[in-house]
């Protein structure tokens, strides 16, 4: 399995989005979409701010593919979910550390779509 660079990782978790695009079932990517990431160790994350009702994500839970971009970094990327309450409680810190300038009326809605969790693999 491929793994970040320190390099990469610590690029895109300086970086406030990420565009993510990801693969359709035809194999060709939705336009990319900016949404927030975070790091935990050296693994990324990202959720749904509008839980799973976004479409990126049904996108990206569907095939498990697709590409992101963030802080000068360009990579395919696998999509793993994430049900470890244990890994989303980080996650949920991650988010109220990283985030939590913009307030809670940004910041709750992602930690409340702890459903919605994925692990971002490089390919």
């Amino acid at each position: 399995m491929t793994t970040w660079t320190s390099g990469e990782l610590n690029l895109i978790a300086k970086a406030d989005e990420l565009e993510m695009a990801p693969r359709r079932n035809d194999g060709t990517l939705r336009g990319p979409v900016p949404i927030w990431v975070v790091r935990d160790g050296d693994e990324l994350y990202v959720r749904s701010f509008r839980g799973t009702s976004g479409g990126w994500w049904r996108t990206a839970r569907t095939t498990h593919e697709g590409h992101i971009r963030s802080g000068g970094v360009d990579k395919d990327v696998t999509f793993v979910e994430v049900t470890e309450p244990e890994t989303n409680d980080r996650i949920d810190t991650a988010y109220r550390t990283k985030y939590g300038r913009f307030g809670d009326a940004y910041v709750n809605p992602m930690v409340a779509a702890r459903s919605t969790t994925l692990r971002l693999i490089p390919r």
